[in-house]
């Protein structure tokens, strides 16, 4: 059987996209260390996402941006990026892994609470999605320097509250978001968000 592990990065982020990568590993080709993102170092990380990409049968990313976040919830677009990456599969799988969620797939899938840390395939999952929003918020925080995103990836650390109050958001912020939509409100550089799209 082909088993594609499926997770997300970035869903709790106040800025930019949420990340989804469903990888179907290589029975044949074993990774070490292989683990849960959020426990790796980012070298670590970096390390293992290149493995990955050489010695998976198959992998793919995909991305749900900041308005379509705002259109449909966190919720729906962490669903939706993760059925983009399952649809970008070279190979098809006979059957799915999923951290914490179900898809409106016709394959068979089982839905695993922190299955980062239980499910090898998951967790590569969850190091491509990663690595690949962390580039993101390199690349993005040469745009907007004034918020740090190189620094805290677009999470709501003390240092982004800080630059949201001054700067107020982004157009790539979350303004459904609570400490964004509240920083709309007085935030001193305010920028005028784009309008959702309507779905």
């Amino acid at each position: 059987m082909r088993i594609a592990g499926i997770d997300e990065a970035g869903r709790g982020a106040l800025f930019g996209p949420v990340v989804a990568a469903a990888v179907i590993l290589n029975p044949r080709r074993r990774i070490v260390g292989l683990d849960d993102s959020k426990k790796l170092p980012a070298e670590r990380r970096t390390e293992l996402a290149a493995r990955i990409h050489e010695h998976a049968l198959a992998w793919a990313v995909a991305e749900i941006d900041a308005q379509r976040i705002d259109a449909w919830n966190i919720y729906q677009a962490s669903r939706q990026a993760m059925t983009a990456a399952l649809l970008q599969l070279t190979i098809s799988p006979d059957y799915l892994l999923i951290d914490a969620m179900q898809l409106d797939v016709l394959i068979e899938q089982k839905s695993l609470i922190k299955g980062d840390a239980r499910s090898v395939s998951i967790a590569a999952a969850s190091i491509l999605a990663k690595t690949h929003r962390d580039a993101r918020m390199e690349e993005w925080d040469a745009v907007y320097p004034q918020y740090g995103l190189a620094r805290h990836k677009g999470y709501a650390t003390p240092d982004h509250l800080e630059a949201l109050r001054l700067h107020g958001p982004s157009p790539l912020h979350r303004h459904s978001f609570a400490p964004v939509r509240e920083s709309a409100c007085w935030g001193a550089g305010a920028t005028q968000a784009p309008l959702p799209l309507e779905i």
